[in-house]
């Protein structure tokens, strides 16, 4: 959503190239009335916040220019999306952060993600033993777990940041009170949502006022989103968990506030007191793999993001892609994307339940008897079956495929670094486009639908289903915020949305930049091919009405066009000690790229 407030190229080869172009934030001066600017490229000192709105990325910068960290930051912009993308996150979801301590030089991640109720179990959304429709369990109570958002913002600032809590959300409150302009984004989302929120009074009075589409170009306030925001920074997370915003939380995933009028079935969920009470975020070890020399960091399970995209490095490490030509190395990168989805389908899920084998899938072993599966004049049938990564054969799989589960693709992603050298990137979702449809009344915020990230039912009974929901369960997720070191030093970091294409989207974004010698925001920019096990690979209009497209398809690939496959943000450190901020050129409207200070001296 765009919208302003009513108010082998080596890789330092790369870096040294970028032309010192750059939005700043605005300054504490200027007036509160005026759009901040919006570029997808942002050069400049002090720290960089880049994200998809540029209302977020102002509230990051604001807090970085009074002294707060990248931690402090990533919260302040966390919290603005909350107001300016409330369809793609909030305080009613949760997501992953991962974390570069320029003092110690190490990478920490806390894993947010939304947790099943302790009553749930493998039948969650069966219904005499079969799953209830999709689309049902999507609008429904069921669907909704723990939120981890807010536990996430807490334990990062008492864990790493410098601000308090009640201070980093302030620049978010004034947003949400103050309004931010609506544009044709954010009017075609609620109209692609009217139906299912128009059964909900609470949520029809948010975001249809009067029963209408909010106007392009008026003027959407959100006071009791500032009103709750204003309530958690004063009493803390607590009132989220064990306050009276958790009552609120807990009655109305319970009995949800439907219209008497409304025809819809909304079933109810069992979340309970106690559900909220109890929920922690998990401080863990990232993911690692060396890729060409550079140390990728990522996010662990319960996120698949980590495994799957360094397997996929770790395969694609023995093929020269800077030599390549484009057609090679798309068909390399696809390859590889679909080997790891289908080692992903097998073995990835909440390693609290399940037996992950998070270390033999990201050895350099493992992949290299996968990689050989890959011949350069031949397609692999999918959906493939998986290998056993504790007993690596090469060029075998076995078993049973086991296909990808629907994740939402409307999450947020944004990157945050700051004068000291620390860095964040932070993924956070309340999964569907509007999440369960459910508003919390009076408090301003949808809750999620994340427990729809479960596979509903073994897609063979026969064979082991690692993501069926479970009491006090994480779903698997895509989310694969990453941070890249060489000798220590951050060199990017970047993530997306875009449901299980994140992994996808991370994945060719890092081999543009670091193999085919692209500036991060070109590699961001370029066009996308997103094969996730399946028999077709999904393509963007700029490889689909490209001659490349024929070259892969006499090779055997088959494609299904899609109009726009994640909207990436990220940042670099250039070797002269400038950040650059990079976001998308022109998906969802184009991202928001800031530096503290355009020009000048660190």
């Amino acid at each position: 959503m765009r919208r302003s407030v009513a108010r082998n190229v080596s890789l330092s080869a790369v870096l040294a190239a970028v032309v010192t172009v750059g939005a700043a934030g605005p300054s504490s001066s200027a007036p509160t009335s005026g759009p901040p600017p919006k570029s997808p490229v942002a050069v400049g000192y002090g720290g960089a916040v880049s994200s998809v709105d540029p209302d977020a990325s102002a509230a990051g910068i604001e807090v970085l220019r009074k002294g707060g960290n990248a931690v402090d930051a990533a919260v302040a912009t966390a919290a603005a999306l909350g107001v300016t993308e409330p369809y793609s996150a909030g305080i009613g979801g949760g997501g992953y952060f991962v974390y570069y301590d320029a003092r110690k030089h190490t990478v920490r991640t806390i894993d947010g993600r939304e947790t099943a109720p302790r009553s749930a179990d493998s039948s969650l959304f069966l219904e005499n033993g079969k799953p209830i429709p999709f689309e049902d369990a999507v609008t429904s109570g069921l669907g909704v777990g723990t939120p981890g958002t807010p536990a996430t913002w807490d334990a990062a600032l008492d864990a790493w940041g410098s601000k308090s809590l009640r201070q980093v959300l302030e620049p978010a409150e004034r947003l949400a009170r103050d309004g931010f302009v609506v544009d044709e984004t954010f009017r075609a989302q609620t109209r692609s949502n009217q139906a299912r929120f128009s059964d909900f009074p609470a949520t029809r009075e948010l975001f249809l006022p009067g029963g209408q589409l909010p106007v392009v170009g008026s003027v959407f306030r959100n006071p009791d989103l500032a009103r709750t925001y204003e309530r958690v920074g004063r009493k803390g997370i607590d009132e989220l968990y064990r306050g009276e915003v958790a009552e609120d939380i807990v009655r109305t995933v319970r009995k949800p506030p439907v219209d008497p009028a409304a025809t819809r079935v909304v079933r109810p969920g069992d979340l309970t007191a106690k559900d909220l009470r109890s929920y922690r975020v998990l401080r863990q070890a990232p993911t690692k793999v060396d890729y060409r020399g550079l140390d990728v960091y990522g996010m662990a399970p319960s996120s698949s993001g980590g495994t799957s995209v360094g397997e996929a490095l770790n395969i694609l490490e023995s093929t020269d892609l800077s030599k390549a030509s484009e057609a090679e190395y798309l068909h390399r990168y696809i390859e590889a994307s679909r080997i790891a989805f289908a080692d992903r389908g097998r073995w990835v899920g909440d390693p609290a339940f399940e037996d992950v084998p998070t270390r033999e899938l990201l050895s350099q072993r493992f992949a290299d008897s996968r990689a050989c599966l890959i011949k350069d004049d031949a397609v692999l049938t999918s959906p493939l079956a998986p290998a056993d990564p504790r007993h690596p054969t090469d060029c075998t799989a076995g078993g049973t495929a086991a296909p990808t589960t629907y994740e939402g693709e409307n999450t947020t992603h944004l990157t945050t670094a700051d004068k000291w050298g620390n860095v964040v990137a932070y993924t956070l979702t309340i999964e569907q486009t509007g999440g369960s449809g459910i508003t919390v009344p009076g408090r301003g915020f949808l809750l999620n639908n994340e427990l729809t990230d479960f596979s509903f039912a073994p897609a063979n009974p026969a064979v082991h289903d690692p993501n069926l929901p479970g009491p006090g369960k994480r779903p698997r997720s895509s989310i694969s915020p990453t941070i890249v070191l060489k000798h220590g030093e951050p060199v990017l970091a970047l993530g997306s949305p875009g449901g299980a294409t994140i992994i996808t989207t991370v994945l060719q974004s890092l081999i543009g930049t670091v193999d085919r010698g692209l500036p991060l925001v070109d590699a961001i920019a370029a066009p996308r091919a997103s094969q996730r096990n399946s028999a077709t690979t999904e393509l963007e209009p700029g490889l689909w009405d490209s001659p490349l497209r024929a070259e892969l398809e006499s090779l055997g690939h088959a494609f299904k066009q899609n109009p726009e496959i994640g909207a990436a943000t990220g940042v670099q450190r250039l070797p002269d000690g400038r950040w650059l901020a990079a976001a998308e050129k022109e998906r969802r409207g184009g991202g928001s790229a800031m530096v503290v200070k355009p020009a000048g001296r660190p």
